[in-house]
């Protein structure tokens, strides 16, 4: 059991926060949001299979899918565990009071140390890559964020990331447009290094306001102790956190 009395989750995906209308965990790298034509593992079915064994529940369980993880992306991922729960979250995301913080290690560094990036990204589905715009263009949708260089290592940037829009790619896509790919992204440009591994970048924080006490919530996940992430250190990620924070944030 954990400290709070609830049955202990599964090792695969470690709770960040739960109670009865939220579940947030992290999402391991390679591992699909919810599920496709492919079959392969996806988060909504995992969860709904760890509540089941873990609340001995016999039928159905209820998990809804708040916001998406890309594939290769890991870190902090929301599901709500009521319908009402997911219809509230929902409208917070479609209004944009709901905050995305990613850690992101690229190649280099950006010309401006902070900033917000727009672009127009239209989705190549055959080759499961985006390409990026300067104006707008048929198919394309508005993809915009803003960004602050946390820490430089050598040849390396530690940048803290929030969404204003959430596209397909989109951080991996918009990094590379202005000359800093993601480290290990090479279907956006990155040079290979050797080691190559997941891509370096992390779903961190998550805020949002509770969808029944309406308290503001911040859920937060280190990336993992491996390169290119082990350049920089705890100090060095917790002032990322603090240049985007939402200023009416506090930690739980």
């Amino acid at each position: 059991m954990t400290a709070s009395g609830r049955p202990d989750p599964s090792p695969l995906l470690p709770v960040l926060y739960e109670d009865n209308h939220l579940l947030a965990v992290v999402k391991p790298p390679g591992i699909l949001s919810q599920a496709d034509e492919t079959g392969e593992s996806d988060m909504v079915t995992l969860l709904k299979d760890d509540l089941k064994v873990r609340y001995g529940k016999p039928g159905n369980v209820y998990v809804g899918l708040v916001h998406r993880l890309d594939r290769p992306v890991g870190g902090a991922m929301l599901f709500a565990k009521t319908s009402k729960a997911a219809s509230r979250l929902s409208e917070s995301v479609r209004s944009r009071s709901f905050d995305k913080i990613y850690l992101a290690v690229v190649h280099g560094a950006p010309a401006a140390s902070s900033g917000r990036l727009r672009h127009f990204l239209r989705k190549d589905a055959g080759r499961n890559i985006v390409t990026v715009h300067e104006q707008a263009v048929r198919d394309a949708k508005e993809a915009i964020l803003d960004y602050a260089v946390a820490a430089k290592r050598g040849a390396y940037s530690l940048v803290a990331v929030k969404l204003l829009t959430g596209r397909s790619h989109q951080i991996r896509a918009q990094m590379a447009a202005i000359g800093c790919p993601l480290v290990f992204d090479r279907k956006y440009g990155a040079p290979p290094v050797q080691g190559e591994q997941d891509i370096a970048l992390w779903s961190t924080s998550i805020g949002i306001s509770h969808p029944v006490t309406k308290e503001w919530l911040t859920i937060i996940s280190r990336p993992p102790a491996s390169l290119p992430w082990t350049r920089f250190d705890e100090a060095d990620f917790s002032g990322a956190l603090r240049l985007l924070a939402h200023e009416g944030g506090t930690d739980r």
